[in-house]
């Protein structure tokens, strides 16, 4: 450990900084692909639907390693233009992890109660406003849990960049250990990384479910982990009493 230089830990922290660029960039564009593609999927066109679904199928069965691969490397040799390590990179994970944010749009969005939707029919609304007035407000907090696994696998996902030469954690983890000649303290020091950034991004997501939540009324749960199932226990044991006391009556 002793043998990390100020240099050799200044290149581990601006891979630091490209991950969570990559994250970004790449939850951006794959937020935005699940938002289009989950609504599509509800729409009543079957074309649009058919549309929207091949589209899922395609990206999320395919390799976002390989679909980095051949966004890099043969989409020069097929159109003419050649994307950066980084957007390649931005595009691949972004397009692919938004296929599996579509199904979390699309099942948050059918299990707001069709009386809702009914409700907005008779109110006038068109199809946008029912959606943005009514569908969108009440699904937005279920697909926060969900979106956050996403989230933590697409941070995760982030290390293929590496093969492209982008100066990733991974990447400037690498360069360190061929340097140094030392495996375990430096994956040791990368896996502690990766684990403070998607604790720090759990931490946010939590923080936006609970005032999404609040945004719609619903109370916050009261605790995490082991203090929430306590309460719970204590919930049921007290109406498990109660409910023992009036039936001895």
């Amino acid at each position: 450990m002793t043998d990390l230089t100020a240099g050799l830990w200044e290149l581990l922290l601006k891979g630091v900084w490209v991950t969570v660029q990559l994250t970004v960039y790449s939850a951006a564009l794959g937020a935005f692909v699940a938002f289009v593609v989950g609504v599509a999927k509800t729409n009543r066109l079957w074309i649009v639907r058919f549309v929207s679904g091949l589209y899922m199928e395609i990206f999320r069965g395919t390799s976002a390693l390989v679909l980095m691969f051949w966004m890099f490397f043969v989409l020069p040799v097929a159109f003419g233009w050649q994307l950066v390590p980084m957007w390649a990179a931005v595009l691949a994970l972004g397009l692919s992890y938004g296929a599996y944010g579509s199904e979390i749009v699309r099942g948050a969005l059918a299990a707001v109660a069709p009386a809702q939707q009914e409700a907005g029919i008779a109110l006038s609304f068109s199809p946008w406003q029912r959606l943005t007035k009514i569908s969108l407000p009440q699904a937005w907090p279920e697909m926060i849990p969900p979106a956050n696994n996403l989230l933590i696998e697409l941070l995760k996902g982030t290390a293929l960049v590496s093969v492209l030469g982008v100066g990733d954690i991974t990447f400037g983890a690498s360069l360190v250990r061929n340097a140094l000649g030392q495996s375990a303290p430096v994956y040791t020091i990368i896996l502690v990384m990766y684990f403070v950034l998607a604790f720090l991004l759990t931490r946010i997501m939590r923080a936006v479910e609970r005032k999404a939540k609040a945004g719609i009324g619903q109370a916050p749960e009261k605790g995490d982990g082991v203090l929430r199932k306590l309460n719970i226990r204590q919930q049921t044991e007290v109406s498990r009493d109660f409910s023992s006391a009036g039936g001895a009556r």
